[in-house]
């Protein structure tokens, strides 16, 4: 189940808010213009599904939001159970950094937190199976697939290259609990 647990940005044992009611929790990251959305696709998807059947099961939400924000590029990323490069592949990802570009995810399959620090706050969603988040340009966060992350994901980008991660050189991403 989807969940959101916000913290102060200097207190990581104290949880401000947690909800796991998906209403709450678009509406607590509209307050900070994340987008939170949950989907339903129009075919059913199983794991010999390709990742064009993917697109084209989700295909009206995702030119929605093409529509709205000018998103180029869209293509969908899988992790299998067991991978051998997923400690180093989690890794990349476990500093607190920024992108040029939103970076829009939406969990066909398995779920990912994103840790998201705006102003004086930690935001931590867990996304599952179903929802979508969009953090905006040059929001501060990092994101945790767990230690034996399995996943896919619709990615969508506006820019053709995808999106380049910059530290923001801190070390809050190791103070706040991750996945197991």
């Amino acid at each position: 189940m989807s969940q959101l647990t916000i913290y102060a940005d200097n207190n990581p044992k104290n949880v401000l808010i947690s909800t796991e009611n998906a209403d709450e929790i678009a509406a607590q990251l509209a307050f900070v213009n994340v987008r939170f959305e949950q989907w339903q696709a129009n075919a059913q998807i199983n794991e010999s599904t390709t990742n064009e059947q993917i697109i084209d099961a989700y295909k009206n939400d995702i030119a929605r939001l093409k529509e709205q924000n000018g998103y180029q590029t869209v293509d969908v990323i899988s992790l299998a159970k067991g991978n051998p490069a997923a400690p180093q592949m989690r890794e990349k990802f476990l500093f607190e950094h920024t992108h040029s570009e939103d970076e829009v995810r939406f969990f066909v399959k398995g779920q990912g937190l994103f840790c998201l620090h705006i102003g004086a706050k930690i935001y931590q969603v867990l996304c599952q199976k179903g929802d979508l988040i969009s953090v905006p340009t040059l929001t501060p966060h990092w994101f945790d697939m767990g230690s034996d992350p399995e996943f896919t994901a619709i990615r969508l980008f506006n820019n053709t290259e995808g999106w380049v991660a910059k530290s923001t050189e801190s070390e809050i991403a190791k103070q706040f609990p991750l996945l197991p």
